[in-house]
């Protein structure tokens, strides 16, 4: 075991990587912005993360580890109270264990090498470099460690730290480079299909690239997507549906769910002509609500997804 208490995991080198296991408290502290007071209560209170202990009882963190916290974060952020957190990861992971294994050590640190350099070009507002490492990325890996292992934790990483000076340019700088190459991919897939899915975003409860990496795994060559813009009124999807007249409406949404978002969703489902699926965390979350209804769940997997889809749309998968 190699632990480095010296350097920041954000500032390794290659080199560095390769020879990092744990990482101290202030290390952790330093790369997702939480205090080691606040990691230390964590762990006390709710046993959210369990570090490794040194025989002098230090706390050493792993990348799985300070992952956990970075989805700690975010759903605190979303507006989940702390002591519901642990629950809510439980019931994730298990909604997700069947499809996706958790990188290893090894792997997780290959991709952190991969978020350093594509950090430091941000960081110098390089668009040449950017675009280099994307591609590099793009051709060495399969399309859900591109954004699930790699670009989009980083994205979620600067969201994060958008208060300190000069994260919030270099988030906006990696965010529309990210949606321009999204949407790119997207129009590729898209084909000739008269009739698509609709895909569209819960009013405030996604940023608009999370929304379409969502549909960008939804879609395939078979299924053509359209995404409605972020903003779309909740209460106009019945006449937007009667114009486009898709094959299914599906709603995304990573917040924690609503009580009143079932209701909502029935009452939808009564004025349309067509299937509505509920996807994101929020459909994980959802999962034992929407269980009987007439609500199609395609949780936030995206291997998942894309099955569910197909599978609801043929009427082989209950809702």
């Amino acid at each position: 075991m190699t632990v480095n208490t010296e350097l920041s995991p954000a500032s390794l080198t290659s080199s560095d990587l390769e020879q990092e296991d744990l990482f101290p408290i202030r290390e952790v502290a330093r790369l997702t912005g939480i205090n080691p007071v606040t990691l230390r209560a964590w762990e006390r209170r709710y046993g959210l993360i369990v570090p490794t202990r040194t025989d002098s009882g230090h706390r050493l963190y792993s990348m799985t580890d300070v992952e956990t916290v970075r989805h700690i974060l975010s759903w605190i952020e979303r507006g989940v109270a702390v002591s519901k957190v642990g629950s809510i990861l439980t019931k994730t992971s298990a909604a997700q264990a069947p499809s996706k294994a958790i990188p290893g050590e090894d792997t997780q640190s290959e991709y952190a090498q991969w978020q350093t350099q594509l950090k430091t070009a941000v960081s110098e507002f390089d668009d040449l470099q950017l675009e280099r490492l994307y591609g590099q990325v793009y051709s060495r890996y399969e399309l859900s460690v591109v954004f699930q292992g790699i670009l989009m934790p980083l994205w979620k990483q600067l969201l994060q730290h958008k208060e300190m000076f000069g994260q919030t340019s270099g988030w906006l700088f990696l965010d529309g480079f990210l949606r321009a190459r999204v949407s790119q991919r997207m129009v590729l897939l898209r084909g000739s299909q008269p009739r698509r899915v609709l895909v569209t975003a819960m009013a405030g409860q996604s940023h608009e690239l999370e929304l379409l990496v969502a549909a960008l795994f939804i879609g395939s060559m078979e299924v053509g997507v359209r995404v409605l813009t972020v903003g779309q009124p909740f209460d106009e999807l019945t006449l937007v549906c009667e114009k486009i007249k898709p094959q299914a409406l599906v709603l995304f949404s990573n917040h924690a769910p609503a009580p009143e978002l079932l209701r909502r969703l029935n009452r939808l489902t009564i004025t349309l002509n067509c299937p509505v699926m509920l996807a994101g965390d929020a459909a994980d979350l959802a999962q034992d609500s929407l269980a009987g209804s007439s609500i199609g769940c395609l949780g936030s997997d995206v291997h998942l997804m894309p099955q569910r889809l197909r599978r609801l749309l043929t009427g082989a998968l209950d809702t």
